[in-house]
């Protein structure tokens, strides 16, 4: 592989894993009011998760897109309406509770890798990095870097949002903080929906 390509595959996969999207929102929102090991199922469920998708998208999801585009519309009102449904659940979520409240649970590993299924993000980022980055006749030594490339960038990503959610969860010891936090993150992820089903 050309070095500009990979130096261009680098920054495209730092970017569409470092700045803020569904991912890295509700991952910075479970590090605030779940702490780093209880998302560790989270971080791995995105990482693993979208390498699947990756490969998925490698062997044909783009083209299946490309040849039913009404497909690729569903997932992205099913994912769109999916998040403002976790928009809703972390705007709501509380680290304490109450007696006659059940304390909120972090996602799950499962949860987290389904996910990147109608992540409108993820999504663009396999159809759009394998059209952009995979040449014809290099598949199998363009679509390994990007694996590594992208996973690298995933984990670092990941690893980073919910450290600062961690970082956070002292100054929001207090529940009118964590409150005004947990709101924000919400309306952050429901922003991240509006270019994505535009």
């Amino acid at each position: 592989m050309p070095l500009e390509l990979f130096l261009a595959q680098v920054v495209f996969a730092s970017v569409m894993a470092f700045t803020p999207g569904p991912n890295n929102v509700l991952l910075a929102a479970s590090g605030v009011n779940f702490g780093f090991m209880r998302t560790m199922p989270h971080i791995w469920g995105v990482t693993i998760g979208f390498d699947v998708l990756l490969i998925a998208g490698a062997v044909g999801v783009g083209f299946l897109f490309h040849a039913f585009p009404a497909l690729h519309t569903v997932i992205k009102i099913g994912g769109a309406l999916y998040m403002l449904y976790l928009a809703w659940k972390v705007a709501t979520a509380h680290q304490g509770g109450g007696e006659d409240e059940a304390p909120a649970k972090p996602f799950t590993f499962m949860q987290a890798a389904a996910f990147q299924w109608i992540n409108p993000k993820a999504l663009i980022a396999v159809v759009g990095g394998v059209a952009l980055y995979v040449r014809p006749g290099h598949e199998w030594i363009d679509f390994s870097v990007m694996l590594v490339v992208m996973t690298a960038a995933t984990l670092g990503a990941v690893t980073l949002w919910t450290g600062f959610g961690v970082a956070l969860r002292q100054f929001l010891r207090d529940p009118a903080r964590a409150r005004i936090f947990n709101i924000a993150m919400a309306m952050l992820l429901v922003a991240s929906i509006v270019p994505m089903v535009l």
